[in-house]
């Protein structure tokens, strides 16, 4: 399919009459049930001030979020800069200008607030058939946990490019995000969001993506710092033949909340999408929160899909929220299925690692890191993944301290 060469305006993707009240359980009125019927607009009065009763808002700690539900007065609450990878950078895209807005929709009112707040989108774009080898890493360092900033990020791979890029969040803010993704007609693109924020950081951040015929996206979400920490994924299998492999990692503390709600909406024939997360607890209040969606369309024919959250709770106190949800409108399909499953240790795991003379606390060491490092050892890069693996151990002496 040919990829539009101008941008939707933003009336068109406006909704004057979304009534906030529509996702609500009053008496005699009928909630938004699915991912796909969730209403659109870019103008956040349109959604009003979530109340924490709404379908998409109602796991998480709406309070911690208010700041987020307006406009930033400033954007001076988080820096950038390229580790690498900065030839990449295109012109800055205001509203209006392609390929923003060529994608993405704000379906809720942080989404709608980062829109209308970032003047300017940083436009990351990967020249057709161009293969980048090194990742594209990109720093958002927070400059203060009572700073506000919203942004916008296009990340655009061209026909037949391949390319990796890494957004890694740092420091503290109260920060607003949206990242738009295009993955055009057999490109292949891997996007890392990688949250290791301090304990003050709040984030929300909306990713949309559209991938074309023959293309594929692998998409991560890893987040391991930040006071609250919401990064939700959608993912359009537009063309024939492309795929998807949507794939996160949380490590929630004392206090932490992490969410993740993914969408994956399988619209061309022949596609393939794989959605796998998983996430440890521990200490007092810690949250997670993940919410999967998958959509197999009317038109999506010989799709095989599948998704699965995974959450290993290593104390008390500590709370995980996972509903999978599964919607196909086509019996003509290769396989669909979802899964989903928390709990505690295994036992048999350990007596089997403390028979063969492990002490207690090394197993249950490795039980974590078996779980865990099955998610960091897709992401292709020694370096990154040698970090990661350093932060679990850290994560992992002090709770057995």
């Amino acid at each position: 399919m040919a990829a539009s060469t101008t941008a939707p305006s933003e009336a068109q993707h406006t909704n004057a009459h979304i009534d906030p009240a529509a996702q609500v359980s009053d008496a005699g009125f009928v909630p938004v049930q699915t991912r796909s019927e969730r209403p659109h607009s870019f103008d956040p009065a349109d959604f009003g001030s979530p109340t924490g009763r709404e379908v998409n808002w109602k796991h998480t700690p709406v309070a911690k979020l208010s700041s987020l539900f307006e406009v930033a007065a400033t954007a001076e609450g988080v820096s950038y800069s390229f580790r690498s990878g900065d030839q990449y950078v295109a012109a800055p895209l205001p509203a209006g200008t392609a390929p923003r807005g060529e994608v993405f929709l704000a379906e809720d009112v942080t989404a709608a607030v980062a829109w209308q707040g970032a003047t300017d989108a940083l436009h990351i774009r990967i020249p057709r058939e161009e293969e980048v080898a090194e990742p594209i890493l990109v720093s958002v360092e927070g400059l203060g946990a009572q700073l506000r900033a919203d942004a916008h990020i296009v990340i655009e791979a061209l026909e037949h490019s391949s390319a990796t890029v890494v957004l890694q969040h740092t420091g503290a803010a109260q920060y607003s995000q949206n990242v738009e993704i295009i993955v055009r007609d057999g490109a292949a693109l891997t996007v890392i969001s990688l949250q290791q924020w301090q304990d003050e950081a709040v984030h929300a951040s909306a990713h949309q993506a559209r991938v074309d015929a023959d293309a594929t996206l692998k998409h991560f979400v890893i987040s391991f710092g930040g006071g609250v920490v919401r990064v939700n994924p959608s993912v359009e299998l537009a063309g024939a033949g492309s795929e998807g492999y949507l794939y996160g990692l949380s490590y929630a503390d004392a206090g932490q909340h992490l969410e993740s709600q993914v969408y994956l909406h399988h619209k061309g024939p022949h596609t393939k999408g794989d959605v796998l997360y998983k996430g440890a607890l521990q200490g007092e209040s810690a949250h997670s929160v993940w919410i999967g969606d998958v959509l197999i369309g009317a038109d999506a024919t010989g799709t095989d899909s599948y998704e699965a959250n995974r959450n290993l709770v290593l104390t008390e106190g500590a709370r995980a929220d996972s509903i999978p949800n599964l919607e196909i409108e086509t019996g003509d399909i290769l396989g669909a299925g979802h899964a989903s499953a928390t709990g505690r240790f295994d036992d048999e795991q350990l007596f089997y690692l403390q028979a063969r003379g492990i002490s207690e606390e090394e197993a249950r060491r490795l039980v974590v890191l078996g779980f865990l490092t099955d998610i960091v050892q897709r992401l292709g890069i020694p370096e990154l993944e040698s970090e990661l693996l350093a932060a679990i151990e850290t994560e992992l002496s002090e709770v057995s301290a």
